[in-house]
């Protein structure tokens, strides 16, 4: 990545970090790398980023003289995430930032002496990436970003915006552990008296004829679970429920940023805040085999007033009351 993009894209926050592709380090510097899921242009993880850098800097990580950060971004490739943490670790990294449970265990396959954090991820346990959430083990652990019992809440909310909703499509990732519980979660919430059904994320044309096709029936509803391709498309999703009129909820607010109806997930640029404080406890000599996973200890619901609208939509006044932010 080049330094001139890098420093345009964090602004004055990021001003002090000396960015280089090559392996020299300046003396006295601690290396940090960082390993993002989607492509360099994406505003959502831009955001992270930044939230990362700027409480680095507060932590006294951001002088030019003592950090060095390193900056990869795979745009969803597994094999992406593997040959940048060879390149991270090869780099003399001290500690290793990332997100999603794919990019931790292809970072994985390549070190398990390196320290990883990361932020954002879904059931680590789970997923096998750490041994327990209070003693994670190992080399690495970070944030999650939600338990799956938030299928249930994706459905209320559903529910509460569109009450003629009775069936409801659900993209997920049937290839990844998360995807799975996540559509097990959302089924284990029958009392709704929502019939489901279940799309995989893998091709954007086969994730419209699958939608298309759902859409032919009346009172239906979208439900997207959090995934690798919903991150690098938010806009295909957000396009779909809004060609075939369907009321949608998302688990993260950049899917209403790209124009869908409403999001409650927790707020990832906060949690690479708090990633960035666990790697200055790293930098300052502490394991991470020693540094608990933490869950998110709040949620946000942010709702698209305009898409409503075209959906034809009247949000009820309890839920915009209940909004952390509202979009007009």
């Amino acid at each position: 990545m080049q330094r001139r993009s890098f420093i345009s894209l964090l602004g004055g926050a990021a001003a002090a970090w000396p960015l280089a592709a090559d392996a020299q380090q300046t003396a006295g510097m601690r290396r940090v790398g960082v390993v993002l899921s989607t492509h360099e242009g994406d505003p959502a993880r831009r955001a992270q980023l930044t939230a990362f850098v700027q409480r680095l800097a507060e932590l006294g990580w951001a002088d030019g003289s003592n950090a060095h950060l390193d900056v990869r971004w795979t745009a969803g490739s597994v094999d992406a995430a593997r040959k940048y943490a060879a390149e991270l670790v090869a780099l003399a990294s001290e500690v290793i930032i990332t997100d999603t449970s794919f990019n931790v265990a292809a970072v994985q396959q390549v070190t398990r002496t390196v320290p990883i954090v990361f932020g954002g991820v879904i059931d680590p346990v789970g997923a096998g990436l750490v041994n327990t959430l209070a003693r994670p083990g190992g080399n690495t652990t970070g944030f999650t970003a939600f338990e799956y019992a938030i299928g249930a809440k994706w459905l209320e909310l559903l529910k509460e915006i569109a009450p003629n909703v009775t069936r409801a499509v659900v993209l997920r990732d049937p290839t990844i552990a998360a995807g799975i519980g996540q559509f097990a979660a959302i089924q284990a919430t029958a009392p709704f008296g929502i019939e489901l059904s279940a799309v995989g994320l893998h091709d954007s044309a086969a994730i419209e004829s699958a939608v298309a096709a759902f859409a032919r029936d009346a009172n239906g509803g979208l439900v997207m679970t959090a995934a690798p391709f919903g991150g690098n498309h938010p806009d295909v999703i957000t396009s779909l429920a809004a060609r075939y009129k369907l009321p949608a909820v998302y688990p993260w607010r950049y899917f209403v940023n790209a124009g869908g109806l409403m999001s409650y997930g927790s707020n990832l640029p906060s949690q690479f805040r708090s990633a960035a404080q666990y790697v200055d406890r790293i930098l300052r000599g502490q394991k991470p085999a020693d540094l608990p996973v933490q869950a998110p200890t709040k949620y946000e619901l942010v709702i698209n007033l305009k898409t409503a609208k075209a959906l034809g939509l009247e949000v009820p006044p309890t839920l915009l009351a209940r909004a952390d932010e509202v979009i007009e």
